[in-house]
């Protein structure tokens, strides 16, 4: 009898100990990211397991309200610590206190009026859960009206009225001058083209990875930025850069941004990865609607398309260009420009590094999705092969690809010239 009641008293025990630490188990915070930028600033809070939460919009003064269930209040404070940066557009600062039993209370004094939106992700990747919250401004970034102010801000006023009113109208140049400057070996350009160059990956998805620790997303932001630099130097055109810090955009949203600029040419730079740490060489990719050209490209396609996962995008959100028919209009004027324009950028791309494959190649790349802008997807190296990784890092090769690139659009424009715009396009841009 003794050993049966003293059985039962363990069993009652461990199951009270049981019971007391599930109730004292309270998440601990893995780790907490903050990415300003001017489009939005993201805030990311990983978990192990899903977080309950309640987002509040306080008004006088405007502040975001964030709660969270059953979390460790000494890991949410050593993760919130010197986050908020002093140049974030939209969060001036951000807090954390015990609000009641079994809630944390995050509190994001806001310097304007925002529009947020709040969503969980499932671990993917390198990730665990993740709650992300998105502060965006109450009137969204318009990259068309950002281009036309840093035009202004720059003395280009003339240039962009000049250019608007070549839109409207016949191309000035006429076929014969345009085939004497193709014969002088000089573009064509009759008005001003706009040019989106787009830095791969950012914010949360790194892209890939050199056994350096070199980040993709930073290298293809440097050879961006550069390649901006040389395009906005040469007369008559314009480049218009998808990101400019490290911060994520959805493939789809990059897109969008080159076709509300009324973009010419759409650049993707990347910097490709491979298991095996021998692969070497740049390679360019064009869309194709008809499967891959090779089991590389379909992989690496994948790959790509895979970002959004990783990068973080609210399923929810219904925005107006999604609705966007676009499966309705023919691609086929798309991929052979994109087909003309990779040639001639892979052609000098060869004088700079070695090529992986020796002709464009085409899978359903999601970012080249665009129907009336001939885009590319350049890999300039291969951040997983140890020496490529050097050089990806070395800012006289990125210098050397950036010209690279600008010399093969230079050379596409030899032969194609840009067309003026359409009456339609020109009132759209004025809009």
């Amino acid at each position: 009898m003794l050993a049966q009641f003293l059985g039962k008293l363990q069993l009652i025990l461990f199951a009270c100990a049981c019971a007391a630490g599930s109730a004292g188990a309270a998440e601990r915070i893995a780790a907490m990211r903050v990415w300003p930028a001017q489009d939005y600033t993201r805030i990311t809070i990983e978990s192990d397991r899903p977080l309950r939460h309640e987002l509040l919009l306080v008004k006088n003064p405007d502040r975001l309200v964030l709660d969270l269930e059953d979390v460790d209040f000494t890991s949410v404070q050593q993760q919130i610590a010197d986050k908020i940066l002093p140049d974030d557009p939209y969060i001036a600062q951000m807090r954390a206190g015990r609000y009641k039993p079994g809630v944390v209370r995050v509190v994001l004094d806001l310097k304007t009026e925002v529009r947020p939106q709040i969503f969980t992700l499932k671990p993917v990747g390198e990730y665990g859960h993740r709650l992300v919250l998105d502060v965006y401004p109450l009137t969204p970034v318009d990259p068309l009206m950002a281009l036309v102010q840093k035009s202004e801000v720059g003395g280009a006023e003339e240039e962009v009225a000049a250019s608007a009113a070549q839109d409207t109208s016949a191309p000035d140049a006429g076929p014969a001058r345009r085939r004497e400057q193709a014969a002088e070996g000089r573009p064509a350009v009759a008005r001003l083209v706009t040019i989106v160059v787009d830095a791969g990956h950012g914010g949360e998805d790194p892209g890939a990875r050199g056994r350096r620790g070199s980040r993709e997303k930073n290298v293809t932001l440097l050879i961006a930025r550069k390649l901006k630099a040389i395009i906005d130097a040469e007369p008559n055109m314009r480049a218009v850069l998808t990101r400019d810090g490290d911060y994520f955009i959805p493939l789809q949203v990059r897109v969008q941004k080159a076709r509300r600029v009324h973009a010419d040419l759409f650049v993707s730079v990347h910097a490709d990865a491979f298991v095996k740490p021998h692969a070497r060489g740049s390679s360019v990719f064009a869309l194709s609607e008809r499967g891959a050209t090779s089991t590389a490209a379909k992989w690496l396609a994948k790959r790509e398309n895979d970002a959004d996962l990783i990068g973080g995008v609210n399923l929810d959100m219904k925005d107006r260009y999604l609705a966007m028919t676009l499966a309705d209009l023919s691609l086929t004027a798309q991929i052979n420009d994109s087909l003309k324009l990779g040639k001639a950028v892979l052609s000098e791309l060869g004088g700079v590094n070695a090529l992986h494959k020796g002709d464009v190649e085409q899978a359903g790349f999601a970012v080249l999705k665009a129907p009336d802008i001939p885009s590319i997807l350049v890999e300039t190296a291969f951040i997983s092969n140890p020496q490529e990784e050097r050089k990806l890092n070395d800012e006289a090769y990125q210098e050397k690809m950036a010209q690279a690139i600008f010399k093969g659009i230079k050379r596409y424009f030899t032969k194609n010239p840009p067309l003026a715009r359409s009456t339609l396009a020109a009132a759209e841009t004025t809009k």
